[in-house]
């Protein structure tokens, strides 16, 4: 999976934001917010329009509400927005709906907010994520080989035997450590600190989301071992 790199306009330092919201009010919120804090923002109000966005203007991150109207919900819109890009996705959820968060992280979303949020949690969430697909870990040797699998972190590529293979940002960050770490075990707690850091709070259940598409899209190439009562190692 291949993407064209963000567009940044004049007067938007941090790039665009694309946010697929219905809501009318939430939106403009959201918008106002995300302006505040140096990004452009396009708006959309349903799948096929926050698509359509995303395809024309390379946005750096994509907020995505997932009780959108029409043929398309927004879970089937980060399906299909990761056919071909791999965009940093923040998924917009109703509180309670455990069960569409897991789905969305395992569609490919880099994390997710819960109505009612408060606008300076979502620009705070934004700009993590940002950090995480932008930055790479700084170290001496870029790459580490763990089993099968070669990390490069200064690229952020991830290469099997059978060729290079798409990662979300949060994937990509949670497979780093354990490369960079390889034989010690990790409870949840300490993956969340390490990878989404202290500051995010969040279901530990998250871990395991992410635990279970790493294994899928690696296969048997990824010596990555649950720890029963424990957590989780690499070897």
């Amino acid at each position: 999976m291949t993407s064209m790199p963000p567009r940044h306009e004049p007067g938007s330092p941090h790039g665009t934001v694309v946010v697929v919201e219905d809501d009318r009010n939430i939106a403009e919120l959201v918008d106002l917010y995300l302006r505040k804090a140096g990004f452009r923002v396009l708006q959309a109000g349903d799948a096929a329009r926050g698509l359509e966005l995303v395809a024309q203007e390379r946005p750096s991150l994509v907020l995505l509400d997932i009780g959108l109207p029409g043929p398309m919900d927004g879970l089937e819109a980060c399906r299909e927005l990761r056919k071909s890009s791999d965009v940093p996705v923040v998924m917009i959820t109703a509180r309670g709906d455990e069960v569409d968060r897991i789905l969305g992280l395992e569609l490919g979303a880099d994390d997710y907010v819960t109505k009612p949020f408060s606008p300076r949690e979502l620009v705070a969430r934004v700009r993590a994520v940002l950090r995480r697909s932008g930055s790479p870990r700084r170290s001496a040797d870029t790459q580490s080989v763990v089993g099968d699998v070669t990390v490069d972190t200064l690229r952020r590529e991830v290469t099997i035997p059978s060729g290079n293979i798409a990662l979300t940002a949060r994937e990509f960050d949670l497979l780093a450590h354990f490369a960079e770490n390889p034989g010690i075990v990790f409870t949840r707690q300490q993956l969340l600190d390490a990878v989404w850091g202290t500051g995010w709070y969040g279901d530990e259940r998250t871990v395991d989301v992410h635990v279970r598409q790493l294994r899928r899209k690696l296969g048997d190439a990824l010596p990555l071992a649950t720890v029963w009562g424990v957590g989780y190692r690499c070897d």
